[in-house]
């Protein structure tokens, strides 16, 4: 292995006799735990205020159930190839807060995109629809979804914020890692919505470049780049060893949103949890559409652009966008782009001064992002 420039030695193995796979098991359970008793405690306290409230933490107590704790495990290696001790309390404070930062996330996407479902339930605006539904309340039951899913979503970071608040005293380093990655999210979040609007307005030459920019800002940095960050700052990681993480984990973090654009139009529903073709329906701008549009010849692109998020798209059209997007070549250059970063990420982990338990994990970690097929 080739040493990181005046990086720390690896660190002794962080538990023996102990295998990653039963840390990252044990791990993973602790965050639950957390998550559970923090959202009960958040109910009891909404339900002094009203009983007919409680249902806002009902729904983020629903989501966050789901999911495979990918930014939590990242995390908490993150913190032990740094010399952070397994058993730590902090770091499953930091790993919860992310869990429920990352809800936020999912309930405003959703909302944004109009998505139906999520994880294979109904996404939180239309739980609430439903409810409003099955209650026979007054006034459009669709509007009152989406006002309940900003204030669950709203409410989500809250908690993210209160949580991370109970490391106590926090490293002013993972605080700044905490604080940055809320703001490339939102940011980036802006930048896909404005890509719906503007970006038929930009020359197929930029949509690669932009598209990539909304990957890594969206979803990239705080997917993997910054639990990462956050777990080493949490124990201390001399900069040095932060770079690393950093050449480690950015490139394996935009592979594994380029892999969910894919899935959002190829992915099978029963594994997805969504339609297919989801994306196409929801007018996303990914950099599989991106190639398509440089690829692909004038009539498909201008059918591409014209119709791509259409209100009233027709299953025939997904199915046509869908054979636009292969005979192309621009599945082919997503999958080599996902490739690339792969390749770059996994490099760069060979290098990375830890031990070898820390670099097995993350290792496993970066291989399930990317060849998840939900």
């Amino acid at each position: 292995m080739t040493e990181h420039p005046h990086a720390p030695q690896p660190t002794t193995d962080p538990a023996p006799g102990t295998t990653p796979a039963e840390l990252s098991a044990d791990f993973a359970s602790r965050v639950n735990t957390a998550l559970d008793t923090f959202l009960e405690g958040q109910a009891g306290t909404v339900g002094k205020i009203s009983a007919e409230a409680v249902e806002l933490v009902g729904s983020i107590r629903a989501l966050v159930r789901g999911g495979k704790r990918l930014r939590p495990l990242f995390a908490f290696w993150g913190f032990v190839g740094a010399g952070g001790d397994p058993a730590e309390p902090a770091i499953v404070q930091a790993a919860a807060a992310l869990e429920l930062f990352q809800a936020a996330a999912l309930i405003h996407d959703d909302l944004i995109d109009r998505s139906d479902t999520r994880r294979g339930q109904p996404s939180v605006h239309r739980r609430f629809e439903a409810l409003h539904r099955a209650r026979a309340w007054h006034r459009n039951g669709a509007r009152f979804g989406e006002a309940a899913a900003v204030l669950a979503g709203d409410l989500c970071l809250s908690y993210s914020e209160q949580l991370f608040g109970t490391i106590v005293p926090v490293p002013p380093a993972a605080r700044a890692v905490f604080d940055t990655m809320r703001v490339q999210v939102m940011a980036g979040q802006y930048l896909d919505v404005l890509e719906e609007s503007a970006g038929p307005t930009f020359g197929p030459d930029q949509a690669v470049a932009r598209a990539r920019t909304v990957v890594r800002y969206k979803s990239a940095k705080y997917s993997v780049e910054n639990p990462v960050l956050l777990g080493g700052a949490l124990a201390g990681a001399p900069e040095p060893l932060q770079r690393a993480y950093s050449e480690f984990a950015l490139p394996l973090g935009e592979a594994f949103q380029l892999r969910d654009d894919v899935l959002g139009v190829f992915g099978d529903p029963a594994e997805t949890g969504k339609p297919a073709g989801d994306d196409l329906r929801e007018g996303k701008r990914t950099e599989l559409i991106a190639h398509a549009l440089l690829l692909a010849g004038e009539s498909d692109r201008g059918f591409i652009q014209e119709r791509l998020g259409a209100e009233d798209l027709a299953t025939e059209e997904v199915a046509r966008m869908c054979s636009i997007l292969r005979a192309s070549g621009a599945l082919a250059a997503t999958e080599r782009a996902i490739s690339e970063l792969s390749a770059s990420g996994f490099d760069a982990l060979e290098r990375l001064p830890v031990a070898g338990p820390v670099r097995a994990a993350l290792r496993g970690l970066g291989e399930a992002a990317i060849r998840r097929t939900s």
